[in-house]
C-alpha cells in the first residue's frame, strides 16, 4: 500500500475514532489557564546541571533514556553511532504512543524506517561474520602466515557503525539511488532525520517559558505548527491532512508533564531544553553528513 492510500485509511481512521471515542485527557483541562509566577527559562541559554533524569514510575516512555541515547550518539567530531540513535528514536516513538491511539499512528511509520535500518545492519554483520569465516578457513588450508588477513580484516565492523560508514559503505557497493525510492539505508535515515526536526521544534516550543499573567498555548497548536514549517513539505496533501487531524487528539499540558516528570511548565523547560539541545547537536551531525553527499533531497 502507498503513501497515499495508507494516508487515506488513516483519515478515514481518525474520523470515525474522533466521532466515536471519548478521548483520553485530552479535554479535562481545557479551560484551565496555566501561567507561571518565576522568571522564563530560555530555551535559547543552556544554564541546566547534567546531573541525569529521573525515571519515572508506571510508564513506558522515559525521558532520562531518551537523554542518555541522544548523549551517547555523537561520535568524534561530526559522526553519530547509529545504535543510541536508534534507541533515541525507541524512546520518541514511545512518546508519540504515550499521546493517545490517533496520535500514535504516526509512530507506526517511523518505527518502519527505525526497522529498515536495523534489518540492514544485521544483514550486513551476517555477511561480514561469513566473509570472516571463509578467510580464516582459506588461511587455515593455506597454513599461511601471510599478512593478507590483518587484524583488522579479524575486527571488521559493520558498516552500519555510525551514519558516516552507512554512507560510505552504501555508495561504494552502489546501493543509494539518487533518482528511484529505495530502501537504503541513507534514504531511510533521511526521513527520520526529517522527523526529527520536526519533534525537536515541537519539544523546543512545548518547553518554552511565558512571562508572568500569559497564557501557555496548547500543545496542540504547537504541534501543528512546528509540522506545518518542518514535516509538511516532504508529505502528500492526504498525508498532511491525516497528520493535522490526529494533532487534533493531542493531550493538554498536564499529561506532558507525567510524562516528563515534571509538576510546572518551569520543570518542564530545564528538561526538554536538556533534551532539545541533546537533539540538536545529533540533528546537526546528520544534516552535515548528508548535504556533503548529496543526499538531503533523496526520492
Amino acid at each position: 500500500m502507498d503513501v497515499r492510500c495508507r494516508a487515506c485509511v488513516v483519515v478515514i481512521f481518525i474520523l470515525l475514532l474522533l466521532g466515536s471515542l471519548c478521548l483520553h485527557r485530552i479535554l479535562e483541562h481545557h479551560s484551565e489557564v496555566y501561567s507561571v509566577k518565576i522568571k522564563v527559562v530560555s530555551l535559547v541559554t543552556d544554564n541546566t546541571s547534567d546531573a541525569p533524569l529521573s525515571v519515572c514510575p508506571d510508564q513506558s516512555f522515559q525521558i532520562a533514556y531518551l537523554l542518555a541515547h541522544l548523549q551517547a550518539a555523537p561520535l568524534a567530531a561530526n559522526d553519530v553511532l547509529l545504535k543510541p540513535y536508534l534507541a533515541s528514536w525507541d524512546e520518541l516513538i514511545k512518546f508519540l504512543e504515550a499521546l493517545g491511539p490517533i496520535v500514535g499512528i504516526i509512530s507506526q511509520e517511523i518505527e518502519s524506517k527505525t526497522t529498515i535500518i536495523r534489518d540492514l545492519a544485521q544483514k550486513a554483520e551476517e555477511e561480514e561474520k561469513k566473509m570472516i569465516e571463509r578467510k580464516e578457513t582459506t588461511k587455515q588450508l593455506a597454513q599461511s602466515k601471510s599478512s593478507n588477513y590483518s587484524k583488522m580484516d579479524q575486527t571488521l565492523s559493520s558498516g552500519y557503525t555510525s551514519v558516516r560508514s552507512m554512507i560510505k559503505m552504501e555508495l561504494e557497493n552502489g546501493l543509494v539511488d539518487f533518482q528511484t525510492q529505495t530502501n537504503s539505508g541513507c534514504r531511510t535515515l533521511l526521513r527520520l532525520h526529517r522527523a526529527l526536526l520536526w519533534l525537536q521544534n515541537f519539544l523546543h516550543e512545548l518547553g518554552k517559558d511565558v512571562a508572568k499573567g500569559e497564557r501557555l498555548r496548547r500543545p496542540s497548536d504547537l504541534c501543528k505548527e512546528t509540522y506545518q514549517r518542518t514535516l509538511a513539505r516532504h508529505h502528500s496533501w492526504w498525508a498532511r491532512k491525516a497528520a493535522e487531524l490526529a494533532f487534533l487528539a493531542m493531550p493538554e499540558r498536564s499529561y506532558f508533564y507525567k510524562l516528563v516528570c515534571v509538576k510546572t511548565q518551569a520543570e518542564a523547560s530545564v528538561v526538554l531544553n536538556r533534551v532539545v539541545k541533546a537533539i540538536e547537536k545529533v540533528y546537526k551531525r546528520n544534516e552535515v553528513a548528508l548535504q556533503e553527499h548529496d543526499m538531503l533531497d533523496l526520492p
